[in-house]
């Protein structure tokens, strides 16, 4: 215990170079935490957006299938139309336990957000919608009264944005359309939230797509059936079917690229950090030569020095593990918002997931890392002969 309150009070002595070297080893803990972090969340969040849609494979007219997917994923327009006969066609196969066909608009709004205008994003469905999702639940309403009816079902945010209660009327930008909400959906932290559903024989009518539809969902009874499925309409026609576990897995391999650039760059910011805490306590050694030059004489013993300057090291490391965690911590909604607005596809829910272990992992790691870091400077302390010590610092 006496040796570690010596270490404090040696440290406390330079108090500013002592605070610049725990800043670098605060930053490059929490660096490396939010980057771990955001692995875990990107990869879980991503999960839980695939599984809420309910489908393993999208049929869409042909084009860049990470486009459609993408698209289908994340909400927006400028996806290809198909006709509805394949949906009627593919709809027959016994190997399907559930489907949906989805017809997707956009309309511009310029009274959408806060007065600089926004994209309100429809979807027609059917009851099959429904099936695929069971999950969705109604916060107050219900279902459209037919299948080819003036009304729409709104998705929680949608509902919030423009503050819409069941029997009010929205307004369709362009379309001079009024329709009437008959239904607001719970959150369920997806892309639905923001969309505006309707019937997909009134979608068809307001937007002029007559039997038209941009998607398909498809569910298969048997997940072993996926590779055949997509073969046997491989020749069909001006469609392709996409599984969400290929964009899912492309998805992931993009994302590890990038994790070995951004690890690569955490690995260098530690290195300097532990640079920077060999330069501090070297340079605290060869400043107080003369001290342990005294100390030595008066019986310590090199394990003891050795204790003294290793000690120094190690909190530095602890103490800088611990304000990088905290650091994390407080600046992982800074950080969610930061890789929010550069992906080009960010899922729904927390994309960085700093969990208990992972801060009590980089702590160890720090803590290691000082112990290392420390062999040094110690080793040199504790090898200076007392007297020539004292006469060289003389």
């Amino acid at each position: 215990m006496k040796f570690v309150l010596i270490a404090l009070k040696t440290l406390k002595r330079k108090k500013i170079r002592t605070c610049l070297t725990l800043s670098g080893v605060a930053i490059a803990v929490a660096v490396m935490v939010s980057l771990l972090g955001f692995d875990r969340g990107y990869q879980k969040a991503l999960q839980g957006d695939m599984d809420k849609m309910g489908y393993q494979l999208l049929v869409t007219a042909k084009g860049c299938p990470y486009e459609a997917a993408t698209l289908m994923l994340k909400g927006g327009g400028g996806l290809k139309y198909m006709d509805e006969a394949v949906f009627a066609k593919i709809v027959k196969d016994p190997r399907i336990e559930n489907i949906t066909p989805q017809l997707v608009a956009t309309a511009y709004d310029p009274d959408r957000g806060e007065g600089a205008g926004g994209i309100a994003m429809y979807m027609g469905i059917d009851d099959s919608y429904l099936k695929l999702k069971p999950w969705s639940k109604f916060k107050t309403g219900g279902w459209f009264t037919s299948p080819d009816a003036d009304e729409v079902i709104m998705g929680y945010e949608a509902a919030e944005l423009e503050q819409r209660h069941v029997g009010d009327e929205v307004f369709v930008p362009g379309k001079e359309k009024i329709l009437k909400v008959v239904g607001i959906m719970e959150r369920i932290g997806t892309q639905d939230d923001g969309i505006i559903f309707m019937p997909l024989k009134t979608t068809q009518r307001i937007f002029n797509t007559g039997g038209k539809i941009t998607g398909i969902g498809v569910k298969l009874k048997d997940i072993a059936d996926i590779t055949k499925f997509e073969e046997d309409l491989y020749n069909e026609p001006g469609i392709q079917v996409i599984s969400m576990a290929e964009v899912k897995g492309t998805i992931f391999n993009l994302m590890s690229s990038a994790k070995t650039l951004t690890n690569s760059i955490a690995a260098i910011a530690i290195i300097i950090a532990l640079i920077g805490v060999i330069n501090t306590i070297l340079m605290s050694v060869f400043e107080r030569t003369k001290d342990i030059g005294v100390m030595k004489a008066l019986g310590a013993s090199k394990l003891d020095i050795f204790q003294i300057i290793w000690l120094e090291t190690t909190l530095i490391c602890a103490i800088g593990g611990i304000l990088g965690d905290i650091l994390a911590v407080l600046g992982g909604v800074f950080v969610e918002k930061l890789i929010k607005s550069i992906l080009p596809y960010a899922p729904s829910g927390h994309l960085v997931d700093v969990t208990p272990d992972l801060l009590v992992y980089s702590i160890i790691g720090a803590v290691l890392t000082g112990l290392i870091a420390g062999i040094y400077p110690a080793w040199r302390a504790c090898t200076m002969r007392p007297v020539q010590a004292i006469r060289s610092a003389g």
